[in-house]
């Protein structure tokens, strides 16, 4: 049986992601930090990831912005520069 996912926070930690959750400008961070406050108080990531959020999300993703917190803060839950979809034609020239 694999080993449920969990996460320790400092109260630094913990401190910025409830600012993060409550104030920041960007909704998709906000989600992402209410995901891993409520992993870190308990509550198993599956849970959270189907049932825990505005719309369910896989499993799966949850996972991976635990995995990218862990790694990089705060900043690993933006999207990074050139992310998503492509245009799809370059814009005319003036």
């Amino acid at each position: 049986m694999a080993k449920p996912l969990t996460i320790t926070l400092t109260g630094e930690q913990r401190r910025e992601l409830e600012l993060a959750r409550a104030y920041h400008e960007r909704p998709y961070v906000r989600e992402r930090a209410s995901a891993i406050l409520k992993i870190a108080n308990g509550l198993p990531a599956r849970q959270v990831a189907l049932r825990g959020l505005m719309k369910p999300r896989d499993p799966d993703t949850v996972y991976a912005w635990v995995r990218r917190y862990r790694e990089e803060g705060l900043k690993g839950l933006l999207v990074k520069p050139g992310r998503g979809r492509k245009p799809n034609s370059s814009p005319l020239s003036a």
